[in-house]
């Protein structure tokens, strides 16, 4: 099939046409047709399967038959979880409605609000937001989402893992009755499940490349180091010229600023990307990435489903994520667009737990390379005795959020003033810049005792 073939109205063939795209991915094939008869969705789809077209594209042409945008009054809500994110699908939307007068906006956190006000008093038709922002915004009236036909929640698995349930529910209860829900997730934890039975009515289900499987695509590598080598097991494989677009992964902010630091020492060209950047230097940090001006990009985990760049050609885990599932959005990063890429996992005596545990959500073992000159026999013997209980008590396991829609094990309070171990956050922080310190959110104050918002 071609998207010639697909019942979509002319103005955005032409635009997919100039992007070059031709054939639509599975889970384009799957939603479009079904969202363009207007019923409610459940999307089960990893990034780099070409999901925000398979919801951009129908909201684009249900929109463009009728109906103007008024001042404050959106009529398509995305929600997502990060600025990056935000930024993306927002851009996805411009470039597939540019013979549309469609008006397209984003709201987020760590940057001012008055130009975001602005766009919106202008009136938007497709406005896509981060919650806490949202949150906010609406509080001052400057959002109205009566008005709002078409609602998108992007990566749901993502939100509940970074706390976001709360704000959901608070924004969710805005919407008027009547109207489109789309839910879109990688994988399906039961907080999903029950998200998607309150979303939803009646959804038809499009389900592709499950978490559980790693593109096929990527080749998968495990080296097994000293911890105190990695810096150096990092440096040999820079080493190799052919590598020119390397995005490493790091459990940390402090790892991540302190490799980037390291690597432009040795005058390999480095940045790095995390929730404690300003938006400006985050999006300074991806353009110089994605012009090639910067080699290496270290990112933590706030990046593993925020960053679409093609031409990645090696995504490197310095250290092992303490969520399996995260594995699979880190090296998804790179074999996009039908490319190929390769994925090279360290591992050191403290992160067998993890490394156990993503296997186990892979169903394979991921291949050890024994030639690369750093490799530890030690470790490597130690694969095989690895027990239960990894660094942080498991297999950092995840606290369940919803107060509605789950039980709570937040230990005091984990989105508020919580710690994960090894985690994006710290005293409180939400991973993306969205929550900041002491259980508020970052940003300006306003009215509400022992809050202030982004």
């Amino acid at each position: 099939m071609t998207f010639e073939e697909m019942d979509l109205i002319e103005p955005l063939k032409r635009a997919l046409k100039q992007e070059g795209y031709e054939h639509p991915t599975p889970i384009q094939v799957g939603a479009i047709p079904l969202l363009l008869k207007g019923g409610d969705l459940l999307g089960l789809a990893q990034t780099g399967t070409g999901k925000t077209a398979a919801f951009a594209l129908p909201i684009l042409q249900k929109l463009a038959s009728g109906g103007r945008a008024m001042p404050y009054a959106p009529r398509a809500l995305v929600l997502t979880p990060t600025r990056e994110l935000a930024v993306q699908i927002a851009q996805s939307f411009a470039k597939y409605g540019r013979h549309l007068k469609m008006k397209v906006a984003m709201v987020f956190g760590g940057v001012g609000q008055e130009p975001q006000a602005r766009a919106l008093s202008r009136g938007v038709d497709i406005l896509v937001a981060t919650p806490g922002r949202l949150l906010d915004l609406m509080s001052q009236r400057l959002v109205k989402l009566g008005s709002v036909e078409i609602f998108t929640l992007d990566e749901a698995d993502r939100m509940l893992d970074m706390g976001f349930i709360t704000d959901i529910e608070r924004i969710v209860e805005t919407l008027p009755a009547k109207r489109q829900s789309l839910l879109f997730s990688a994988t399906m934890p039961n907080e999903a499940k029950h998200l998607a039975a309150s979303l939803l009515n009646d959804p038809a289900t499009v389900a592709v490349n499950p978490v559980s499987s790693a593109a096929d695509r990527i080749e998968q590598k495990l080296m097994f180091v000293g911890r105190d080598k990695k810096d150096d097991l990092l440096k040999s494989l820079l080493d190799d010229q052919t590598i020119y677009r390397m995005l490493v992964f790091t459990r940390t902010k402090h790892r991540a600023n302190r490799l980037a630091e390291k690597l432009n020492k040795l005058r390999i060209p480095a940045d790095s990307i995390h929730g404690n950047k300003s938006q400006s230097a985050r999006q300074r940090a991806l353009s110089g990435f994605i012009s090639g001006r910067t080699r290496v990009l270290v990112a933590t985990d706030i990046a593993a489903r925020g960053i679409d760049i093609s031409g990645i050609s090696h995504v490197v885990n310095f250290e092992l994520p303490n969520e399996p599932e995260s594995y699979i959005h880190r090296i998804g990063r790179t074999a996009r667009a039908g490319a190929e890429g390769i994925a090279i996992s360290f591992c050191d005596m403290d992160e067998h737990d993890y490394l156990h545990a993503i296997e186990r959500i892979i169903k394979a073992p991921i291949t050890v390379d024994e030639t690369q000159p750093f490799h530890c026999a030690a470790t490597a013997s130690a694969r095989r005795v690895a027990g239960r209980k990894g660094p942080s008590g498991g297999y950092g396991g995840k606290p369940r959020y919803s107060q509605r829609f789950g039980s709570s094990n937040r230990g005091g309070g984990y989105a508020r003033s919580g710690e994960r171990s090894g985690g994006e956050r710290s005293g409180g922080q939400r991973s993306g810049g969205e929550r900041s310190g002491g259980g508020g959110y970052a940003g300006r104050s306003n009215n509400r005792t022992g809050r202030s918002w982004n």
